[in-house]
């Protein structure tokens, strides 16, 4: 199983969270082949709460990203958000996330650190990060 995303989307997630002072966060659009999420679209979201410590993303423009990404065939096959001052590992308000979207979690922090976790029963599981060109 492994998230596969092309180098130049993962820096850009990164460096939005380098250059935030709240969380960032958004939708991974592509499509599933096998075990794979393969992310063909990143799509920024804004934060709704203006938190440097939690996400959710604003409803409205939820909608849209999502109705747009269907229009060209593609689906949620991920969320991205970022930590500040934390590890990039999913938090308990994360799980509780992981269980409403039972999709891919992408995690970046500020210093470039990153990973990627899905949620098998109770149990967290990183996923492997394939970047392409």
């Amino acid at each position: 199983m492994g998230l596969i995303i092309r180098q130049d989307d993962l820096k850009t997630v990164i460096k939005m969270a380098e250059r935030s002072t709240v969380e960032v966060c958004g939708f991974l659009f592509g499509r599933r082949e096998g075990g794979n999420f393969i992310v063909e679209e990143v799509r920024f979201v804004p934060n709704r709460l203006n938190s440097p410590t939690a996400f959710e993303m604003e409803p409205v423009e939820m909608v849209r990203a999502i109705d747009e990404a269907g229009e060209r065939g593609l689906e949620v096959i991920g969320i991205f958000h970022s930590h500040l001052k934390c590890p990039p590992r999913p938090s308990g308000r994360d799980l509780k996330g992981m269980r409403l979207w039972p999709v891919v979690w992408l995690i970046v922090d500020e210093k470039g650190n990153y990973g990627a976790y899905v949620l098998e029963g109770n149990k967290i599981r990183e996923v492997r990060i394939v970047e392409k060109e």
